[in-house]
């Protein structure tokens, strides 16, 4: 009983060396290396340091108190120190429980794919994306129109986004054969301003384009005023630039020039690909050209003869629209009807044409008899 009694010592070296049990084993690093990362380091940090506060004021009260009861101390030390011991020790193995737990918890392996997923108790709370069912062609046509009515295969740039107006185009005016006058000239005017404008814009104005060149008569649109036409504020200044609407006009004049020469230009134009509509039979969208070789032939020749603003993809735009060439996909319900209507314009135009020359050769028998008869009477007067 001599002296105070040896009290198990708790300094950090002694810690440093106790290897403590962690997620990957117990080839964890020194408690000194590991940073308090949770709070319940941070409490065992803060025990250990009243653990040593409390031996130095053990030790100093034994020291000075060698005649008081030193039974009574040396039983109720080191059972203090004991327990804040055990403390310290299961505050960091519920750390590394807590530490392993987690991982675990928050990640599962599938080992199927090797693949990290996220437990079931975070994708509970996310509501599932259900996408609704389209019917989709196998060579990418759209089976069903923008509103929603159930209709033939199209084209497959024609999806359900697209505007009614650009979709009620395709499905009535794209590709058929033109041969009016005044149309071709509108169609190679909105073709043009597809440089600056989109066919759905282009066509939800076509009733202001309409109104401010005149319905497109190749004759009243060269006699407009172009200084009118392109001062600011004006109609037409805000559909076009000042460059495209000096170029629709120009086109007019150059229009009414080559109708002096052929006769129209639905002749004119229509001679490049021999009065036939030329039959793509594209199968996929990247198959459609943006220029072919014949659309640089029409707009050398036309750029010839003063045409302005009128380049092969320009030219190309305005011989799809105008069923000069049929750019529908084979897929597509148009393909077929076009070259319906291509060859029922051949017939008529055959029907007309031998109308004509029955109607000629009547008039040239006519004229025969009446000449006859002319020389029947000179003959008998001369007699």
């Amino acid at each position: 009983m001599s002296g105070a009694p040896r009290l198990r010592s708790t300094n950090v070296a002694d810690s440093e060396a106790r290897p403590v049990l962690g997620p990957n084993g117990n080839k964890t690093g020194s408690l000194s290396s590991r940073k308090p990362t949770s709070k319940p380091q941070r409490k065992a940090e803060k025990l250990r340091d009243e653990v040593a506060s409390a031996k130095e004021k053990n030790s100093h009260q034994l020291s000075s108190n060698v005649t008081s009861s030193p039974k009574s101390h040396s039983i109720s030390a080191p059972s203090v120190l004991r327990r804040h011991e055990q403390l310290l020790h299961s505050n960091l193995s519920l750390n590394a429980s807590c530490s392993s737990d987690a991982s675990t918890d928050s990640f599962h392996s599938r080992a199927s794919t090797g693949r990290l997923t996220r437990s079931n108790s975070l994708v509970s709370r996310r509501k599932p994306f259900v996408s609704k069912p389209r019917s989709v062609a196998s060579d990418g046509s759209w089976e069903s129109l923008p509103d929603g009515s159930q209709s033939k295969k199209r084209c497959a740039w024609v999806t359900p986004n697209t505007e009614l107006c650009y979709a009620a185009f395709h499905d009535e005016e794209w590709g058929v054969p033109v041969h009016d006058d005044k149309k071709l000239f509108e169609l190679l005017a909105l073709s043009s301003a597809l440089s600056e404008l989109t066919w759905p814009v282009i066509l939800n104005k076509r009733h202001i384009f309409r109104e401010v060149f005149s319905d497109f008569d190749p004759v009243a649109v060269s006699k407009l005023n172009e200084k009118k036409m392109i001062a600011p504020g004006t109609t037409a200044s805000s559909l076009l630039s000042e460059l495209k609407l000096r170029a629709i006009i120009e086109n007019a004049r150059q229009i009414s020039k080559v109708v002096d020469e052929f006769g129209s230009f639905d002749k004119y134009i229509w001679s490049f690909v021999n009065h036939k509509p030329i039959a793509s039979r594209f199968r996929y969208p990247r198959q459609v050209p943006v220029k072919t070789p014949k659309a640089d032939v029409i707009s050398k020749d036309l750029v010839r003869r003063g045409f302005r603003g009128v380049g092969p993809t320009v030219v190309y735009c305005f011989m799809q629209v105008a069923g000069l060439t049929n750019d529908h996909l084979t897929s597509c319900f148009r393909f077929h009807e076009c070259i319906a209507a291509a060859e029922g314009k051949e017939e008529n135009n055959g029907i007309i044409m031998n109308n004509n020359a029955r109607e000629q050769k009547e008039s040239d028998n006519v004229i025969e008899s009446d000449l006859s008869i002319a020389i029947d009477e000179l003959s008998f007067s001369s007699e």
